[in-house]
């Protein structure tokens, strides 16, 4: 019956956070994007899509299939966000996309929580409600994340997952950008008679860009020695917040096809690849970035100098990439 009490007190809060933000979607979108009628119905009808995973019983091309799945449904969405209204703004569109894609997560945790809890009463088989219960927390964790990520988006505001974004952009102001990918750009560099190239998400949007796609085009005509990346991590239980780590393989979260894309096209032509992280709960990862996280940006800058000085010679090239969602981080 506890048990009953406190899942039951969980879904109330997980339906008054799917409300809010469908809220706030609607909010923002009427007040920031220059509308020709209302949208409320087709917000509606964006906040119940879904999106049904390849078949992977023969793995065989199964990345590239997840891929093409994946960006289709990212190009509709954008897409439809852009139908909306005139504007040609991308800053308020990627937003408005970024708080779609809040809502419709907020949406289905509590479909799938209500559905679990309804099912388990009405088979009146409560032993299913233990599992659910331990979940929970967790769910519960990430779904007030999602809620409080709201307004840094609003806002333009960087979040914790912006600090690889920011170490690189800072890295390419005062350098010539050039866009290689779709919400993607790359500056050149020198350090020490070391050639760098600087890849990032283009900002201030709300975007990861596609690293994979400007990490391909930039092998394919240029080798670079090695490739280091910088991203978020999250930190386990008892480690605290803005430490930093190094390691090896390909730092970068989602779904996993971009990673693919870099490992095989660095493995293809024998590349190391040497990461940064920068340690982080789920909440501060995609909410307003913390003072702390913010000042490590100097310290990791550092360790990336230390790292080219260590794995590469002079005259060769290093290829850095800062990973993560830019909003609010210019380059």
């Amino acid at each position: 019956m506890i048990a009953s009490n406190e899942i039951k007190s969980n879904i109330k809060k997980l339906d008054l956070y799917k409300n809010e933000s469908q809220t706030e979607l609607l909010d923002f979108v009427k007040n920031s994007l220059n509308l020709e009628t209302d949208p409320t119905k087709r917000i509606e009808r964006f906040l119940d899509y879904f999106t049904i995973m390849p078949v992977d019983m023969d793995p065989r091309g199964v990345v590239a299939k997840v891929r093409h799945v994946v960006r289709s449904r990212e190009d509709y969405t954008r897409e439809q966000v852009r139908s909306l209204s005139n504007t040609s703004d991308d800053m308020e569109l990627t937003k408005a996309q970024t708080l779609l894609e809040i809502a419709t997560s907020l949406r289905m945790i509590y479909k799938i929580i209500n559905h679990l809890y309804l099912t388990a009463k009405k088979q009146n088989n409560y032993p299913l409600i233990l599992p659910l219960q331990m979940m929970l927390p967790f769910i519960m964790e990430e779904a007030e994340a999602m809620k409080e990520a709201i307004s840094a988006f609003k806002k333009g505001q960087p979040v914790g997952d912006s600090i690889g974004p920011m170490v690189v952009g800072k890295l390419m102001l005062q350098t010539k950008k050039e866009k290689l990918a779709f919400q993607t750009v790359c500056g050149e560099s020198a350090y020490e008679d070391r050639r760098l190239l600087l890849l990032k998400a283009e900002g201030p949007f709300s975007t990861v860009g596609r690293p994979g796609d400007a990490v391909e085009k930039i092998i394919s005509t240029t080798k670079p020695d090695c490739i280091i990346m910088i991203d978020a991590s999250l930190k386990m239980e008892g480690e605290e917040s803005a430490t930093t780590a190094q390691g090896f393989g390909a730092a970068i979260g989602g779904i996993g096809t971009e990673r693919y894309q870099i490992e095989e096209v660095a493995t293809n032509h024998n590349i190391p690849i040497f990461a940064i992280v920068i340690k982080e709960s789920i909440k501060e990862a995609i909410t307003l970035m913390t003072k702390e996280i913010a000042e490590k940006a100097d310290e990791v800058r550092n360790q990336i100098f230390d790292m080219i000085k260590e794995n590469s010679k002079k005259g060769q090239t290093v290829l850095v990439i800062g990973v993560g969602n830019t909003i609010g981080v210019s380059q």
